[in-house]
């Protein structure tokens, strides 16, 4: 995995780099207001990235995460307009996201199908139940105490509240995958589905729980959508599936599998959401935006590859060049 590491410390340094350079040279960048900002708006991604990274590190990936978020955003405005309570509204949407995730997993670990396929699948079939379920309405009216908490900052600080439970979970993700048996079981998975079944790993039931984790965030975080930038619409979080990606591959996550850090992973998503943030600050148009991002996704799957290639490619030359013991000579035969 050294090729993931020196990528993870490429990705970290850039972020460094690209802090200070944006602190020095783009006005309002570094005041906390827009701090504050950037790490709200990056909260969502963030989120998704930690069971997204143990998806794609299994060999899977999941594109439908962004429908979900609008399907679950539109849930809970629909039902807040029928006046059901929202502490049951919250819960209702958690197992909204367990469903989502199961839907996803039953049709690739028993039917046997590309996650790639059916998540593009299961991504039109949310968005389009989302716009059922809400139509064109946005909701707007939830409780403030609620609202307080999407968009609020700790006292006196410009973190944002919610970061709070997302470091709680990031810590939690990283303990999971790189502490225990079941995150080497991922990597194992990832790495080749059929050692891992031949070595006695439940394969199926490994990618089901990473479908059904990566539902239920994607759902919750449809939650914080709402309360963040307090309005509920089927169209909540378009595109998000993209930035997702993007950001754990950059991170190093081999989308083959088996490869990468969570660290890296975050480091990549902070990464995107700074660049993002300064894109923004010096006028760069959304469009504009989403072409840097698919340019990053592209160089992000290629980066890693094209680094161990060169790797391999040096140790092949270092063994070549190096001087050869000479042969002991084979005793003649005598007749």
């Amino acid at each position: 995995m050294g090729g993931a590491v020196r990528w993870d410390t490429v990705v970290g340094a850039l972020l460094v780099v690209l802090i200070l350079f944006s602190y020095s040279f783009v006005g309002d960048f570094g005041n906390a207001l827009n701090i504050g900002f950037l790490i709200g708006n990056t909260l969502p991604i963030a989120a998704i990235a930690l069971p997204m990274t143990m998806l794609v590190a299994s060999g899977e990936i999941d594109l439908s995460v962004g429908s979900t978020v609008g399907l679950s955003g539109s849930v809970m405005g629909a039902l807040w307009n029928d006046g059901m309570n929202i502490n049951m509204i919250i819960l209702v949407c958690a197992a909204l996201g367990i469903v989502c995730g199961l839907v996803n997993a039953l049709l690739v670990t028993r039917l046997g199908l590309p996650s790639l396929a059916v998540t593009i699948g299961t991504m039109a079939a949310y968005r389009g139940i989302a716009q059922i379920v809400l139509g064109s309405n946005s909701v707007t009216d939830f409780p403030q105490n609620y609202l307080n908490f999407g968009s609020g900052r700790i006292a006196g600080t410009f973190i944002p509240t919610a970061a709070i439970p997302w470091a709680i979970l990031a810590v939690i993700a990283v303990i999971v995958l790189h502490a225990t048996g079941f995150g080497r079981s991922v990597f194992a998975v990832g790495a080749s589905q059929e050692a891992a079944w031949f070595a006695g790993l439940r394969v199926k039931r490994i990618k089901l729980l990473l479908f059904v984790a990566t539902g239920l965030v994607s759902s919750l975080t449809g939650v914080f959508w709402v309360l963040h930038y307090a309005s509920a619409s089927y169209d909540n979080a378009t595109g998000l599936e993209l930035s997702v990606v993007a950001a754990v591959l950059l991170g190093g996550i081999d989308f083959d599998g088996g490869r990468g850090t969570l660290g890296g992973a975050i480091a990549g998503v902070f990464l995107l959401g700074t660049l993002q943030n300064v894109m923004s600050l010096v006028n760069v148009s959304s469009q504009s935006q989403t072409v840097v991002t698919g340019i990053l996704l592209v160089i992000s799957v290629l980066g890693p590859r094209v680094a161990r290639q060169i790797a391999t490619a040096r140790a092949r030359r270092s063994l070549s060049s190096s001087p050869t013991r000479p042969m002991a000579p084979t005793p003649s035969s005598s007749f």
